[in-house]
């Protein structure tokens, strides 16, 4: 398991993990990652997640948000699992079905772990989760499933090759801005408020209904509990993705990285990265500079990211940990 800056490869496994976090010009880091390999003692199985903390608590927020996620999903996958087994039922269904069927006990365990850490957070008492919170976007990958859950303003980005030998991003994730239409609805519908300052316009926040505050620049987060009766969720949106030969990498990153580098530019600096162990901490530190000569004047974001190769060929000999800066 990795909770740092670094890279994981499981001898045995096409899996390749690099992953990438920096401090940026705010204080302290309040992003955090996670890369658990063979997870549940299941070889085919690999869980990554990034989590993003706000807040004068947020970096603790999303620590404990990290701990409790994977152990939590493995026991509602495991139990929903074994209540649920095909084999148990005697069912016999064809591939894409049986796909579906995974995806189905995977989506159904991931709602029930988000609700319970939620829960949890709000009576935990060592952490102020009150105004503060975090996002977190995670991806399991089973054979060649992969689950994505994301609550927030995160985001997961495949890359796949065309037929003329070109690769192009896909992005596997909704950005959960409090704009969104279905999320300002909801926001609305709740007394909550939707609107920009007048010093960050196209920057939407959601505000209580008579106070100048919290102004959460995403509409889904676990903790914020002060503006959880007013629109702000923490249910993920869960989706899935059947892994081709033609898909290469998926990116997971903070808002850092997506505020100044585009879908494309993100796929064009992992696959032009040389050495995969190094392709999180480049794609970092090209976003840094990017901060820094697009938005000039404002103080760079933390910035994570994990890139998880699909098919690598890289060998444990060759996997060196990156130092978190």
């Amino acid at each position: 398991m990795l909770c740092n800056s670094g890279n994981v490869h499981v001898d045995g496994s096409n899996n390749f993990v690099s992953v990438f976090s920096k401090r940026g010009q705010k204080g302290v880091n309040q992003d955090c990652c996670i890369v658990w390999e063979e997870f549940g003692c299941q070889e085919d199985m690999i869980f990554c997640g990034v989590f993003d903390g706000h807040g004068p608590w947020g970096h603790f927020v999303a620590k404990r948000v990290r701990e409790s996620m994977p152990p939590s999903l493995l026991c509602n996958w495991q139990e929903t699992l074994a209540q649920t087994s095909l084999d148990d039922q005697g069912i016999d269904v064809e591939e894409e079905k049986r796909h579906q069927y995974r995806f189905n006990i995977w989506k159904h365990s991931y709602l029930k772990t988000c609700a319970a850490i939620d829960q949890e957070l709000e009576q935990y008492r060592k952490i102020d989760s009150f105004y503060s919170g975090t996002t977190a976007l995670s991806i399991v990958r089973q054979g060649e499933l992969i689950v994505i859950a994301n609550v927030g303003d995160s985001r997961a980005v495949l890359a796949t090759t065309l037929d003329d030998g070109s690769l192009v991003p896909v992005q596997l994730t909704v950005d959960f801005k409090p704009n969104l239409p279905q999320e300002a609805e909801r926001i609305i519908q709740c007394q909550g408020r939707v609107f920009c300052l007048e010093d960050e316009p196209g920057v939407h926040r959601v505000w209580l209904p008579d106070e100048e505050s919290p102004g959460l620049a995403m509409s889904r987060a676990f903790g914020d509990h002060c503006i959880k009766g007013y629109g702000l969720i923490s249910v993920p949106e869960v989706t899935q993705r059947n892994i081709s030969s033609r898909d290469q990498f998926v990116v997971l990153a903070t808002d850092g990285v997506w505020d100044v580098i585009s879908n494309k530019e993100a796929v064009e600096i992992v696959s032009s990265t040389a050495d995969k162990a190094k392709a999180a901490k480049r794609l970092v530190e090209c976003a840094v500079h990017a901060w820094k000569r697009k938005r000039r004047g404002i103080a760079v974001d933390d910035i994570s990211a994990i890139c998880l190769f699909f098919h690598s060929s890289i060998s444990s000999q060759q996997v060196q940990l990156a130092t978190l800066k």
